[in-house]
């Protein structure tokens, strides 16, 4: 669930990069740094307060953009590296980071760890608080999501209820509620919209991993058309307004400038945007000494 959400924020973030664009297209390439015409963005997901290892980044990829050509190279690093400087796994650099001051920081650590392992020179960095995405939907006043199928779940399963043994009644029932979606367009706020990508148990097909990616590509583009609406657009106040809401869930070393330039460089790129993967032969087990 943590890299459907992370998927999701990404969607967020990369739409308000291209809305903030809009009014700083002119914004030189220059006011960003880069190496060799292109620039390296490290982007961290992390569960949050009020989850357990709230400051891990299970999730981490970095984005490489060229200032040069129309391309964008999403490289995806496995959280299981081993850092031998720190006598854990790479998901836990930016917490060591935060936790010793002679590391530099989370982000500044981060980014030296992942310089390490890929060679290539990270610029900026980037984490998204998976914690806050109900208040991301809420602070663009909801969105319209396009359902494909109507779907009924009867086993939505309620915050808080996970222990509950309800009254020694043999199927838990109180420990889910019944969520409905009708096909077409559906106004959602952020509970809603986090019901709708979550549930598991929908009938009409809709219980399968594909269908939940396609739910999540959904709410992506309802959060992607929202922004990038006449209404936001033609509003620059508000769209600044919503960034600096949806920046309470996210820790950056980029400045408005850099996210501009990179904005920009996203529209150019258009399609020819690629995914990569380290392959999975650099990873190494800690020795038992460790």
């Amino acid at each position: 669930m943590h890299k459907r959400y992370f998927i999701i924020l990404l969607g967020v973030i990369l739409s308000v990069f291209v809305g903030l664009s809009l009014f700083f297209w002119k914004t030189a390439n220059s006011k960003i740094i880069s190496q060799g015409g292109r620039v390296n963005v490290l982007i961290l997901g992390k569960s949050g307060t009020g989850h357990a290892g709230a400051d891990l980044t299970d999730t981490m990829m970095l984005v490489s953009i060229s200032l040069e050509k129309k391309s964008v190279n999403l490289i995806s690093i496995p959280r299981d590296i081993w850092i031998p400087e720190i006598r854990a796994k790479i998901n836990s650099a930016y917490y060591w980071g935060r936790q010793k001051p002679e590391f530099g920081g989370g982000l500044s650590f981060a980014k030296k760890n992942i310089e390490t392992i890929t060679g290539l020179p990270v610029n900026y960095a980037l984490v998204l608080d998976f914690s806050s995405f109900k208040d991301i939907i809420n602070a663009l006043g909801g969105v319209n999501v396009d359902v494909a199928n109507s779907f009924t779940d009867n086993l939505y399963p309620i915050a808080g209820k996970e222990n509950d043994l309800c009254d020694g009644g043999k199927e838990l029932k109180c420990r889910y509620e019944t969520i409905r979606f009708e096909k077409g367009v559906n106004f959602m706020d952020g509970t809603t919209a986090l019901k709708f990508v979550r549930s598991r148990n929908g009938d009409n097909n809709e219980n399968t991993d594909i269908a939940r990616e396609m739910r999540q590509q959904k709410v992506i583009s309802a959060i992607k058309n929202k922004i990038l609406s006449y209404q936001t657009l033609l509003n620059p106040v508000k769209l600044i307004r919503f960034w600096k809401v949806a920046s309470s869930s996210i820790e950056t070393d980029l400045d408005f400038s850099s996210i501009a330039v990179l904005g920009k460089r996203f529209l150019i790129a258009g399609e020819n945007v690629h995914s990569l993967a380290i392959p999975d032969g650099i990873l190494i087990s800690p020795p038992k000494s460790q």
